[in-house]
């Protein structure tokens, strides 16, 4: 009797490893921002710049916000497989093209003025992609 070793099909390999990689890097910008809390907004501002958009929430609250465009280039990949046919062995290929991924982040800090200062009191979660 001759033992099989089962092998996992190199798609689902693929998409194990990138879901790992996704919750080892998530909450990376969150944790970022979380140190931000309970400072002067200008920490952020001489850390990051200037904002790109500032809102007047309620009197004495205002929000400040960052934009930042992701690039991410994903490669393509091919495999190919034996397959017999009426005239022989013949190989097929499959290729998959690689791309370009934009994705648009928002990085938001709701402030508070306390003494002609604006404090840092809490954040937006920015989108899973922008992690």
């Amino acid at each position: 009797m001759k033992i099989r070793k089962r092998s996992w099909p190199r798609p689902i390999l693929l998409g194990c490893a990138l879901l790992a990689a996704t919750f080892m890097l998530a909450a990376c910008a969150s944790q970022i921002m979380k140190s931000y809390v309970g400072v002067p907004i200008s920490s952020v501002m001489l850390d990051y710049g200037p904002p790109d958009n500032v809102y007047e929430m309620r009197p004495g609250e205002r929000a400040y916000q960052w934009r930042k465009d992701k690039t991410q280039v994903v490669s393509g990949g091919s495999s190919g497989e034996l397959r017999q046919t009426r005239r022989g062995e013949r190989y097929e290929v499959t290729e998959t093209p690689g791309y370009v991924e934009r994705t648009e982040c928002f990085y938001t800090f709701y402030t508070r003025n306390s003494g002609g200062q604006w404090y840092v009191t809490s954040f937006r979660q920015p989108q899973l992609e922008c992690e």
